[in-house]
Formats: C-alpha cells, structure tokens, sequence
C-alpha cells in the first residue's frame, strides 16, 4: 500500500509516516521503481506500535532507544523492561499530578461560596489599593 493508504488505515498522517521513517521509529520503508513507498504489514505494525507508545509519553529518545534494544541481535529484554518500567513511573506521576489538580478544583467549586468569593474579593481589594497607590 502507498503512504497515503497507510495514512488512513493507522490514523498517522503522512507526514508523521515520513517522520517515524527519518527519525528511525520505523524501518526504511521499501521503494517501488518510480520512488513511491510501499508499505507492507510489518511497517504497518510499526506504525500502530509507535502511535501506541507516543500516546503513553514515550519521547522520542527513549522510543527509539527502546526499538534499537528490540531490532537488536542480542537480547535486550531486561533493557526494554526497565525503559517501559521507568515510562510507567513518569506516566503515574504525570497522572498524580492531574488528579491533584483536579482534586484541587472539585474543593474550589465545592467551597466557592466559603473560600473562593471571599478570597476574590480580598484579591480585588488589593487590586483597588494598589492601582490607587
């Protein structure tokens, strides 16, 4: 299938397909005669595994380091292992840090009556005093 197939069969456009390819993040993708990609299965399954990591976090360093330890001769598992390890632990600490956040607006919306309004207008008081000073 050509670039733009693939496009639309992984939901990555082509330009990203372009990307992955130059980057590394997927093999060199096979040429016809007149120059056009040809994208098989394999590359395919690239594709969706690369979108899949990207979407968990993974930079691009890390991605690509974790496909050189797989297209490796050697076996790379406990390297792959503590790469996808360390991703998990930077993508929990992303999701603490949201749900604080969150946890920090549900008490906003749940008091504004009692904190919110009266800490608003202390602020606009100070605002007034200062733009008279």
């Amino acid at each position: 299938m050509n670039i733009k197939q693939a496009s639309e069969q992984t939901g990555i456009s082509s330009a990203a397909i372009r990307y992955y390819e130059k980057e590394g993040l997927i093999p060199a993708i096979d040429r016809s005669e007149t120059g056009n990609r040809e994208i098989d299965d394999r590359i395919i399954r690239r594709i969706v595994f690369v979108r899949q990591m990207r979407a968990a976090g993974m930079s691009i360093v890390n991605l690509r380091r974790y496909i050189q330890l797989f297209d490796a001769q050697e076996d790379n598992t406990s390297e792959q292992i503590d790469l996808l390890k360390t991703q998990l632990e930077e993508m929990e600490e992303r999701r603490d840090d949201i749900q604080a956040a969150i946890d920090h607006l549900h008490y906003k919306l749940d008091h504004y009556y009692d904190h919110m309004q009266e800490a608003e207008e202390e602020l606009r008081a100070l605002e007034r005093q200062h733009n008279q000073d």
